[in-house]
């Protein structure tokens, strides 16, 4: 029977594989014992969030990450090895050297291409053995989810950003999994509350560790405008100095907003920005008084009233106005769809609202880009390419229903399950309660495909967990309303319909609260789970 080697052993190894492969050797930190040798393994493949479509735990195959381990690197798949190790080095001190090929030593190996069939463009296959870890998939974006799915089965002290001394074992078995919904989004409203470019960049990583590949920016809206546009300058310097009970605004440089894209690429997540309108639009007319019927600039608005501003419909500069803005932002925004609001227009007459979209919608479609919008522009015919993003707490809309007849895929957050800024209860302390009290079970149990009549599962896009910021103003605010509610969106929007199971979900989830607690997560511990 052949036998592990002793700490001490594997270190002897590892120091004179890597010397001899020229990489350094390893630091002190690296080299230090683990504080125990013996470690229970409470983790599974089957315990992973989102749930993956098959999982079989072996747990005589288990890993023993050492400071020997290598990362095993094709061709084309240098990014997601290295951010996988810079997600390992913090809490091990190894040196995890990313290789073409592992030459004999522990790897973790990155296999691009000949995966299953089925995983398509974003699934994987893992499979932990005791000799090694191979992640397979068909694309880099496939390899990336492969990795949150990975960092799961490592102790949950794997996330902390100091060394911890201990065993790290990788819990054996294999996963094939791929997603249910190729839309899986976020929502982040910057124009309530702003945040700053730092504070987008840490909820990108938090949200993509749950398989979310899409963030949507709230951009703008009556409190504040926070992008820049160079043809309309002052929208943002102006525009941009409000927010919510007069607290301090802020704005992205197209630059700035440049490098959130990017920064979201690198983490697979597509940005989708949005400009809402032809309402939500007081930050805009009160600096540029011509937006407005009869050319007088609307005072700043810092209260959370919504559907009293309208753009002026039958003005030519209106939708001047509206173009300038569209073609500044699909030029430095590389995904498919920019969001043109929609929702909440109260002061647009109907027919209006009509006209309005009739005018501006074939605009998104002449700078290369897809609609996406709130629900209420479903009932202006938009074309079949548009996706409508369902927020109401009804199952029954006749004119969402009508476009997803014709063609048009649905994007559900309805709001008394998905918004993520709903208290979970009387007692939060922050966030709002006009759809309902939304605890974390409320926010898992239901599915798109049975939430609105006359939307069945071929007709729906995805699943999108928005966050308005009205009563938000720190990251620990964002914290604390989207953990752990966002996982269970996630789940929803990944995971296949037939494993949706509350009970499932509840003992998977109090494994992620030791997790989120190493991330500096300030998450919300619902009663309603047994956190470990």
């Amino acid at each position: 029977m052949r036998k592990r080697l002793p700490t001490t052993s594997l270190l002897g190894v590892a120091a004179l594989s890597l010397v001899a492969l020229g990489l350094p050797a390893l630091t002190t930190a690296a080299s230090a014992a683990p504080a125990s040798h013996q470690q229970k393994t409470e983790r599974s493949v089957t315990d992973v969030v989102p749930a993956p479509v098959e999982a079989k735990a072996d747990a005589k195959a288990d890993f023993w990450l050492s400071p020997a381990t290598v990362i095993s690197a094709d061709r084309g798949t240098g990014q997601v090895a290295d951010y996988l190790r810079g997600l390992l080095r913090p809490a091990t001190g190894y040196p995890l050297p990313v290789l073409s090929r592992s030459w004999g030593l522990p790897a973790i190996s990155l296999e691009l291409g000949h995966a299953d069939q089925r995983v398509g463009t974003e699934g994987y296959q893992l499979k932990v053995a005791k000799n090694g870890v191979t992640l397979k998939a068909n694309t880099t974006g496939g390899l990336f989810e492969g990795v949150q799915s990975l960092r799961q089965l490592l102790p949950s002290k794997i996330d902390s950003k100091t060394v911890q001394h201990q065993l790290w074992t990788v819990s054996g078995g294999t996963i094939l999994d791929y997603p249910r919904f190729g839309y899986r989004s976020a929502m982040l409203d910057v124009a309530r509350h702003f945040f700053k470019p730092d504070q987008v960049k840490t909820y990108i990583d938090q949200i993509a560790q749950y398989k979310v590949n899409t963030l949507h920016l709230h951009l703008a809206d009556d409190q504040g405008w926070r992008i820049e546009i160079k043809s309309w300058p002052k929208l943002a310097t102006v525009g941009g100095l409000g927010a919510v009970n007069g607290d301090p605004g802020g704005y992205y440089t197209q630059a700035q907003y440049s490098d959130i894209v990017k920064y979201a690429a690198s983490r697979h997540i597509t940005i989708v920005p949005e400009i809402d309108m032809p309402g939500h639009t007081n930050a805009a007319q009160s600096v540029y008084a011509e937006l407005n019927c009869d050319g007088v600039a609307v005072p700043p608005r810092t209260d959370t009233d919504v559907g009293y501003s309208s753009l002026c419909i039958g003005k030519p500069i209106t939708y001047k106005f509206v173009e300038d803005v569209i073609r500044e932002l699909a030029a430095i925004t590389p995904g498919q769809y920019l969001n043109i609001g929609g929702d909440e227009a109260h002061s647009t007459p109907p027919a209006d609202y009509d006209t309005f979209y009739q005018k501006v919608s074939p605009l998104v479609g002449k700078y290369g880009k897809s609609i996406t919008g709130w629900h209420e522009l479903s009932k202006t015919n938009p074309p079949t390419s548009a996706i409508p993003q369902y927020w109401d707490t009804v199952d029954t809309n006749a004119a969402v229903a009508a476009a997803a007849a014709r063609g048009n895929k649905i994007l559900f957050s309805p709001a008394n399950k998905a918004y993520l800024d709903m208290q979970y209860n009387e007692k939060s302390p922050i966030g709002l309660h006009w759809a309902g009290y939304v605890e974390v079970k409320d926010s898992y149990d239901w599915d798109p495909s049975t939430y609105l009549k006359g939307v069945s599962e071929n007709q729906i896009a995805g699943v999108e967990a928005p966050l308005w910021s009205e009563t938000l103003l720190t990251s620990d605010n964002i914290e604390y309303l989207a953990f752990p509610r966002l996982a269970g969106i996630a789940e929803i929007g990944w995971s296949p319909k037939a494993s949706h199971n509350w009970d499932s979900y509840r003992a998977r989830l109090a494994k992620q609260g030791p997790r989120l607690t190493a991330q500096g997560i300030d998450f919300y511990r619902s009663p309603q789970v047994d956190w470990k």
